[in-house]
């Protein structure tokens, strides 16, 4: 027994007409017709006398009539209580390393938001809001990965990606001449390394292998000095300062980016959330990630169709 076929047993009752009430729930007769046999069956008493004139409750069904109204008004106020409940939760975000520094500001008097101190990769944070750990992320996100986890995702935020080299030149190199780093452990890194192996393949860029977690931080700069050749920086790496005896460069031809998404379920009904996704993503723009230089991996979701082609 389902609430719809109390719901459909009511509109039959008020109506005495199987047609009219087919035609008020937005429903086929037939189909109609079945779920009453069905909530008839699951009751095991019968609720209407019909023949080809008349439709009439029989003695059973107007016992059963007040009950249902009753039943299914307290079901609808559990809705409300509910929807009053989801209203009035934070929007709970989680991210990696990177989020607007005008964040709260975005969403003042709009959404109740609560960021998750919780630091996970990006691929982590994808995967915490497909479970309902939190509401919305600010990842990095291939388009594979939306599709399985049944995630959206809008465009927020772009980093272009520089390289370091050691000494003092600070002219831009080119992406071929450049070495990436790809770490063994997958759990921690494993998105810079899909992005880094992509990024090696299109433009010949070489990979260096490495085992510390030397990424980011006082290591990668150590692994600069080791290999003497300039060496992309990751996201995370960004905001570090870069010590004065290496130097940030450009990369060209083309120009890495690093896309950062907010993701949000498929499926996800809070206003609330919704509204936040729009009031963090109104007018951010391309980025200029469709200025022609930039290189993303093919299966990042911002990344612009290629000329005579559709999205």
């Amino acid at each position: 027994m389902e609430l719809r076929q109390l719901r459909y047993f009511v509109a039959v009752a008020e109506e005495l007409n199987f047609g009219r009430a087919a035609a008020r729930l937005h429903i086929a007769g037939p189909s109609l017709s079945q779920q009453i046999k069905a909530l008839e069956r699951d009751l095991g008493v019968r609720l209407f006398d019909r023949n080809r004139r008349s439709v009439r409750l029989t003695p059973s069904g107007q016992t059963l009539l007040p009950q249902t109204r009753a039943l299914l008004g307290q079901a609808d106020e559990l809705v409300r209580a509910a929807g009053g409940m989801a209203a009035s939760r934070p929007v709970r975000l989680g991210y990696v390393n990177w989020c607007p520094p005008d964040l709260a500001a975005r969403v003042s008097g709009v959404a109740q938001l609560h960021v998750d101190t919780w630091v996970m990769p990006s691929h982590a944070q994808a995967a915490r809001v497909a479970d309902g750990s939190i509401d919305l992320a600010i990842c990095w996100v291939r388009a594979d990965d939306l599709a399985r986890h049944d995630l959206q995702a809008r465009l927020i935020g772009a980093d272009r990606l520089f390289a370091i080299s050691a000494g003092t030149e600070a002219s831009a190199v080119q992406a071929r001449d450049t070495l990436v780093l790809v770490d063994a452990d997958s759990t921690s890194w494993g998105s810079w390394n899909r992005y880094a192996e992509e990024f090696a393949r299109d433009t010949g860029a070489r990979i260096v292998r490495i085992t510390d977690g030397g990424v980011t931080g006082p290591a990668f700069f150590d692994h600069v000095r080791r290999l003497r050749r300039p060496v992309v920086n990751s996201p995370k790496g960004l905001t570090t300062p870069v010590p004065p005896d290496l130097v940030a460069r450009p990369v060209a031809d083309p120009a890495p980016y690093w896309t950062w998404a907010l993701v949000s379920r498929r499926t996800e009904t809070r206003k609330a959330v919704h509204a936040a996704i729009e009031a963090l993503t109104r007018d951010v723009g391309t980025l200029g990630l469709d200025a022609g230089t930039a290189w993303l991996p093919a299966a990042d979701p911002f990344r612009p169709a290629a000329p005579g082609r559709e999205p």
